[in-house]
């Protein structure tokens, strides 16, 4: 019977890590510097504790946030050298620790899961990895796509859904709509039934109009125009910010009274003025807060469920940039997520 198969698997997997799984080793890139090399290394193959799993990783997805922490220009996500970088993966689970139930050998899972905290990260072979930060991969997405996903979703998400209460047909507009929070935030917001704007340079103008969302060229038009233009002056519902400095400034400017504003890049010093003329409100986003405290964990777990949901659906589907990396030659990968050549996600194949 299927259930008798898989608690089989599931105990075989935990008495092979108690007659010394870990022992065995892995290929992963370890940092020892800032700004330093990645460097190919063999290491020992991580035992998964109770409430973890083992994955062997297929894909890592690389965001601008890891290239700050390899620079050491990231406070609020400090990892402590060496390190194994890479937030976001996909791959397959080969073993299971104590208490797990939720996940067995052979599942496709992914999640953002690690690279930063002292936490061990996705450029490497293999992971242990917290349960709760799983969830099921999606069928209908590749090892690469799903990779592509989890920093992504769960910043959009903890905006659009935890804090501003989303509902359908409210209107949102999306700053930085072509980006890599961006045009995922699109996505969720049309798939909860919200009529979605989102601004970009002109010569991402096209691909706004191929997620579904109203475009707006944020070069040639100011606040003031495009709300006018768009909402008849009354402003939208709800600003996601996705870029932080002047752009939040504007976000504020182009939210509707009583509307809401969230941004996971509410650094700096900005006045609210505008906002309490509106009566509007405004709420931060941390993704890495779980992560790095330990706190609420599971959520993250229960936000990749939502996007395999919304994935297989086919609501959602992640950018990924055509070009292949192999751990080898990740160097050429950080490079293209700094130099902003790349139009849309940079994964790393690793297996």
């Amino acid at each position: 019977m299927p259930g008798k198969q898989r608690l089989g698997a599931t105990r075989f997997a935990i008495l092979i890590n108690e007659t010394g799984y870990a022992q065995k080793t892995m290929k992963a890139l370890v940092l020892s510097q800032y700004e330093g090399p990645l460097e190919l290394t063999t290491l020992d193959r991580p035992q998964p504790q109770a409430g973890q799993v083992l994955v062997r990783v297929h894909a890592a997805g690389l965001n601008p946030l890891d290239v700050k922490i390899r620079a050491g220009k990231a406070a609020h996500a400090q990892h402590p050298l060496p390190l194994v970088l890479g937030i976001d993966m996909a791959g397959v689970v080969e073993a299971v620790g104590a208490g797990v139930t939720r996940f067995a050998p052979g599942d496709e899972v992914y999640g953002m899961t690690g690279g930063v905290g002292g936490i061990q990260g996705s450029l490497a072979q293999y992971a242990a990895v917290d349960a709760d930060l799983l969830a099921r991969k999606p069928a209908n997405l590749s090892m690469r796509e799903a990779a592509a996903l989890p920093l992504a979703f769960i910043t959009s998400w903890l905006g659009i859904v935890d804090r501003a209460h989303l509902q359908a047909g409210q209107s949102v507009l999306v700053q930085g709509g072509a980006g890599g929070v961006g045009h995922v935030a699109i996505q969720i917001a049309r798939a909860l039934g919200a009529e979605v704007f989102a601004t970009a340079s002109a010569r991402k103008l096209a691909l706004i109009g191929q997620l579904g969302a109203t475009a707006i060229d944020y070069g040639a038009q100011s606040v003031e125009q495009y709300v006018q233009a768009h909402t008849g002056g009354a402003g939208f519902d709800l600003v996601v910010d996705t870029v932080g400095g002047a752009t939040l400034d504007a976000s504020f400017a182009a939210v509707k009274h009583y509307g809401h504003v969230v941004s996971a890049l509410g650094w700096g010093t900005h006045a609210l003025a505008p906002l309490s003329f509106r009566e509007a409100t405004y709420s931060g986003v941390f993704t890495l807060y779980p992560l790095l405290s330990g706190v609420n964990r599971a959520h993250h777990g229960e936000m990749m469920a939502q996007a395999t949901r919304h994935a297989e659906a086919g609501q959602l589907a992640p950018r990924v940039d055509a070009r292949r990396f192999a751990l080898s030659d990740a160097e050429r990968a950080y490079e293209a997520v700094a130099d902003g050549s790349a139009g849309s996600k940079i994964v790393v194949d690793v297996d």
